[in-house]
């Protein structure tokens, strides 16, 4: 069972002000809705603008479907992934979402948990020690078949595809392959049983416990952005427990059309049915106290 609202968008954005103001920690869950937020679009003009040609020969409709096409040319397949890790990963977000979000909490002690792996919260400045990418990143490859627990940076070689691509397809010379077994490389995502987690991965969980730990019995705001119903279990159910199980945390979910919360936790909850960049917005222009 989930609870419903009755105050005002204004009555809400100066709540929130007011929690994040009071509160001793806050601990960032972000979802894919936070980077939509952000201008990072899987479909329409942006993603026209940059994979019309896929579009027009496979009848690909958004970056998300056309990233598990069965595309039979190697050459042809890291033509496309090169070009959707470049647009997802090393260009800024068209808005400045992310950058509102570490203006709000810069000066508090802060942790982020996110599904997204496209490296915006270190591109805005967020402390890389403080962010738990639990699904992966669009930055680094991976053994395909998991011979080995590494991952490998590709920003050259993905700026060297996007260069040299002609006709959709990479020069066959840059299709990576794994320095151990010599099998294809793959992205470094969670899709499957072969996602490897790396001591990078486990080093952050282990940040990310210890965070926890220390905060337990504390006033904790518990911000939840964009997270849909894909991967609750990560993000969403934990919140609710963790909110749950302290007496001084508050939870705040902040997704359009999305935004609920068990009737367990009501009364220590803030729902917001918006916009995330413009509830951030609103917030900040309410002015922060340091």
């Amino acid at each position: 069972m989930t609870q419903k609202f009755t105050e005002t968008y204004a009555e809400k954005i100066q709540r929130l002000k007011q929690v994040i103001e009071a509160v001793d920690a806050v601990v960032i869950g972000a979802g894919s809705g936070l980077s939509t937020s952000a201008g990072l679009t899987y479909t329409g003009k942006r993603f026209e603008t940059h994979f019309r040609d896929f579009m027009e020969k496979y009848g690909i409709q958004d970056m998300y479907s056309g990233g598990f096409y069965p595309f039979q040319a190697p050459e042809e397949y890291w033509a496309w992934w090169s070009r959707h890790i470049y647009w997802n990963r090393y260009v800024n977000a068209p808005k400045p979402v992310y950058d509102h979000l570490l203006e709000l909490v810069k000066d508090k002690d802060y942790f982020v948990l996110t599904t997204n792996v496209d490296h915006q919260f270190q591109k805005a400045g967020f402390d890389k020690r403080r962010l738990f990418y639990t699904q992966g990143d669009y930055g680094l490859w991976q053994c395909s078949q998991a011979c080995h627990q590494e991952t490998y940076d590709n920003e050259a070689a993905v700026l060297q595809m996007i260069k040299e691509q002609r006709d959709m397809k990479v020069p066959t010379g840059l299709i990576p392959r794994c320095p151990v077994c010599g099998k294809p490389m793959a992205m470094n995502l969670r899709c499957d049983d072969t996602f490897v987690q790396d001591r990078g991965w486990h080093a952050a969980a282990e940040r990310y416990e210890d965070f926890l730990r220390r905060h337990q019995g504390l006033r904790v705001l518990f911000l939840e952005l964009g997270v849909g119903g894909n991967t609750p279990v990560i993000i969403k159910y934990p919140f609710w427990k963790f909110t749950l199980e302290n007496p001084e945390a508050f939870y705040v979910c902040v997704n359009w059309g999305e935004a609920f919360v068990p009737r367990e936790i009501a009364k220590r909850t803030l729902c917001l049915d918006a916009d995330i960049g413009a509830a951030l917005q609103d917030v900040l222009q309410f002015g922060i106290a340091t």
